[in-house]
């Protein structure tokens, strides 16, 4: 099961926390979350902190969202090891 829950958007950032899996049949879930946050004009930081375990389609959108330029602001060690061995992953404040 995957929660995702949007925090109030500061003038500097829109916040998207996920707790829980993140699996296959949620991918497209936060696929839609973080693009539909890509409209505004504050950009998306995604807090992963509350996140315990992502499978592979979960990684590679994870990956790819990163790779579209959205920042990971909090996250489990577990998250950051797997996101570490991605080039060029932005992590600001893993936990």
């Amino acid at each position: 099961m995957l929660r995702l829950t949007r925090i109030a958007s500061t003038h500097r950032a829109q916040t998207i926390k996920l707790e829980g899996k993140l699996l296959g049949p949620w991918v497209d879930d936060v696929s839609q979350a973080c693009a539909a946050g890509t409209g505004t004009s504050s950009p998306i930081n995604l807090d992963l902190s509350a996140l315990i375990f992502v499978d592979v389609a979960g990684e590679q959108l994870l990956r790819d969202l990163i790779a579209r330029g959205i920042e990971v602001v909090a996250c489990s060690s577990y998250v950051a090891e797997l996101l570490w061995s991605s080039a060029g992953a932005r992590l600001l404040h893993p936990e």
